[in-house]
């Protein structure tokens, strides 16, 4: 099985919608944008099983297909690197994208 790398390539908030629809006290609780990681953060993964130690929960349940398919040696057409993809935590009021490359 081949290593991969994912790399933390923007955090986004979105303030408008967190205004309108989110209770204040999860506004204290999970600032705008996300907290749990840092643009530019790397995580190297050797196992496609589990998530990389420190890594939300929710977002790798969200990118987890994606890191199988490029770990297993798949490709997203849409990419023009080879063995790389990009994907996105599905938090609406904070998203997270990261790109998963395969390292060779």
């Amino acid at each position: 099985m081949q290593r991969s790398k994912i790399t933390v390539l923007k955090r986004m908030a979105n303030h408008d919608l967190a205004e309108e629809y989110r209770k204040e006290e999860y506004n204290q609780r999970y600032p705008l944008p996300c907290s749990q990681f840092e643009d530019g953060q790397e995580f190297l993964l050797e196992n496609m099983s589990d998530p990389p130690e420190g890594f939300c929960g929710w977002a790798w349940a969200d990118i987890h297909r994606d890191v199988v398919q490029i770990m297993a040696g798949g490709a997203n057409g849409a990419i023009k690197q080879p063995g790389t993809t990009i994907a996105c935590c599905t938090d609406g009021f904070r998203p997270v994208v990261f790109k998963i490359e395969r390292m060779e």
